[in-house]
């Protein structure tokens, strides 16, 4: 797996994840979606990603966007 697709794979993860938290445990949790979704807007725009950051230190090779 490359890291263009784990972080991809994580960003739709987590915002499952939320959406799942958001109606079983609280609508709170609304805030991690719209967290997820800024921090993808942002990393559009400056190229810096925090996860695709983390893979890269486990070792995940870079794919084409992430070079």
């Amino acid at each position: 797996m490359t890291l263009d697709r784990a972080v991809m794979a994580f960003a739709g993860s987590m915002v499952l994840l939320s959406v799942v938290l958001t109606v079983y445990v609280s609508p709170l949790f609304i805030w991690l979606t719209v967290f997820i979704g800024l921090n993808l807007i942002q990393a559009a725009f400056t190229g810096f990603c925090p996860a695709a950051w983390l893979f890269s230190k486990l070792g995940i090779k870079a794919g084409c966007a992430f070079q």
